[in-house]
């Protein structure tokens, strides 16, 4: 009985692996089991690099100007600020590692046969490297730009200005963990840069065809509404965390 569903096991993985999405999938392990070396390195470049830049970038948010009044910046811990700037080194290597298996990702994609068969099977044409293409990549940086610009000059120092004020009100001491404050700023920036693609995703999907301009007009509030709760889900949870 065991050696049966053991048989049937190996025959059902056998079948999927032969499948053409098994055959992705083999595709996939073959281009990381190649280029490891470059991803590992490529991560620790970014590493090595961002770690100074970090200690600039952490330097400079938690000078006195860009603090609301009466409050102040603490360490919890002899490692944090240490820490902090790892942590956010190693988000640069990763990023830079990701990036490159996206890039080679759709460079080679784009001609992979299983790929191209079941953008045919789905009537999907990918857009080609056109001056439209180019344009829309422009524009999803400037408005990530954009998006990062309205955190950082409305939306931050309007929250810390009331989160601030009312726990001072309230009798409070406002103490901002380093860490906590930090990622507060940077997860509202990245926030902000998401939910600012709406318009770049919304011009995509009409030239591709996903979606009909009378239906993207009577959902056009929805889009907008997902758009920041998606950039929210990378928001801090919880505002009072920085205290």
């Amino acid at each position: 009985m065991t050696m049966a569903s053991s048989s049937s096991l190996e025959d059902a993985v056998s079948e999927l692996m032969d499948s053409p999405g098994g055959q992705l999938l083999n595709t996939a392990r073959d281009y990381l089991r190649k280029r490891a070396t470059a991803l590992v390195g490529l991560f620790l470049t970014g590493l090595i690099v961002g770690f100074p830049i970090a200690k600039s970038i952490v330097t400079w948010l938690i000078e006195d100007q860009r603090l609301p009044d009466d409050v102040n910046v603490i360490v919890t811990s002899p490692v944090e600020f240490l820490m902090l700037q790892i942590q956010l080194s190693a988000s640069f290597g990763l990023f830079l590692a990701l990036l490159l298996v996206f890039t080679e990702t759709t460079l080679r994609g784009a001609r992979h046969p299983l790929i191209l068969e079941r953008f045919r099977e789905l009537n999907f044409r990918p857009p080609k490297p056109s001056f439209s293409f180019v344009l829309s990549i422009a524009s999803s940086m400037i408005l990530a730009v954009c998006g990062i610009l309205y955190a950082w000059e409305l939306l931050t120092p309007m929250l810390f200005e009331y989160l601030s004020n009312d726990a001072q009100q309230a009798g409070l001491s406002t103490q901002w963990k380093l860490e906590a404050y930090v990622g507060f700023i940077l997860n509202l920036c990245i926030a902000s840069a998401i939910g600012f693609q709406a318009p770049v995703v919304t011009l995509l999907a009409l030239r591709i065809g996903l979606v009909e301009t009378p239906t993207l007009a009577a959902y056009r509030k929805h889009i907008w509404f997902a758009a920041f709760v998606i950039g929210a889900l990378f928001s801090p949870p919880d505002p009072l965390s920085l205290f």
